[in-house]
C-alpha cells in the first residue's frame, strides 16, 4: 500500500482522521475491505488507540463500519443511499449558493476565485487529487460563506457519506469537462452576485454528479 509518512504528534487526531478519510475517498482503501490497522499504525507511527479513535469519527460519517471485536471495514454506499442523499445535498448547496451571494464580501469572492483558478490548473494538468481538493475547497467556502450553522452541519454530515462518490465520478473525461464548465458558470454568477441562478446551477451541478456516478456503475438513471 502506497501511504504517506508518519504524523507529527501536535496534530495527531485531526491529521489522522484527515489522512484516513482521504484513503477512503481516493479509493486506496476500498469498499468492504477490512481496515489494516497494524499496517496503518506502522505507517503513521501511532498506536492502535488514536487510530481507533479516528475510525470512530469515520464511522460517524458513514465511511467505515465498526465490527465488534473485529476491527472495522470500509463502508459500501448503496444506490438507494445515493438516491436519498444527493438530492438533499443538492438542495443544501442551492441554498448555500444563494446565501453566499448575498453575504460574501469582495475579499471572500476573490478568495473563492483563487481556489477556482487552482482547480482549473489542476484540471489542465490532469491532476485529479489536486483538482478534487480545490473543488472541495470551493464548495466548502461557499457553505461557509452562507453563514448558516444549521446548513453547514447538515451538509458536512451528508457530504462525508458520499465524498468517495464525488471523487470517483470525475474519472470520466467527458464529465470532468462538463464539471469544469459548470464551475466556470458558477464563478461568473458569483462575481455578478446572481443568487438565484448560482443556487440553481449548484443544485444542477450536484445532480449531474449523481447521474454521472450511476452511469459509471452501469445503471440507467431513472
Amino acid at each position: 500500500m502506497n501511504l504517506t509518512s508518519s504524523i507529527k504528534r501536535a496534530t495527531l487526531h485531526e491529521e489522522l482522521v484527515e489522512r484516513l478519510r482521504n484513503l477512503v475517498i481516493e479509493d486506496v482503501l476500498k469498499p468492504d475491505e477490512k481496515v489494516p490497522e497494524k499496517e496503518l499504525c506502522e505507517t503513521f507511527g501511532v498506536s492502535r488507540t488514536p487510530l481507533r479513535e479516528a475510525l470512530k469519527v469515520l464511522a460517524s460519517e458513514g465511511l467505515v463500519v465498526l465490527l465488534p471485536n473485529r476491527g472495522a471495514r470500509i463502508a459500501r454506499v448503496t444506490r438507494e443511499e445515493l438516491e436519498n442523499t444527493f438530492p438533499v445535498i443538492a438542495v443544501l448547496e442551492q441554498l448555500a449558493g444563494e446565501l453566499a451571494c448575498e453575504r460574501l464580501d469582495d475579499d471572500g469572492i476573490a478568495s473563492i476565485e483563487k481556489r477556482h483558478n487552482a482547480m482549473v490548473r489542476a484540471y489542465e494538468a490532469r491532476d485529479r487529487t489536486a483538482y478534487f481538493q480545490a473543488n472541495q475547497d470551493i464548495h466548502n467556502a461557499l457553505i461557509e460563506g452562507a453563514e448558516n450553522d444549521v446548513l453547514k452541519a447538515h451538509h458536512r454530515r451528508l457530504a462525508a457519506r458520499v465524498s468517495r462518490t464525488r471523487f470517483m465520478v470525475n474519472l470520466s473525461d467527458e464529465r470532468w469537462a462538463e464539471a469544469i464548465d459548470e464551475h466556470n458558470q458558477m464563478m461568473d454568477r458569483l462575481r455578478n452576485r446572481d443568487a438565484p441562478r448560482l443556487g440553481q446551477l449548484m443544485k444542477t451541478h450536484m445532480m449531474n454528479k449523481f447521474t454521472a456516478h450511476l452511469k459509471a456503475l452501469g445503471c440507467d438513471p431513472e
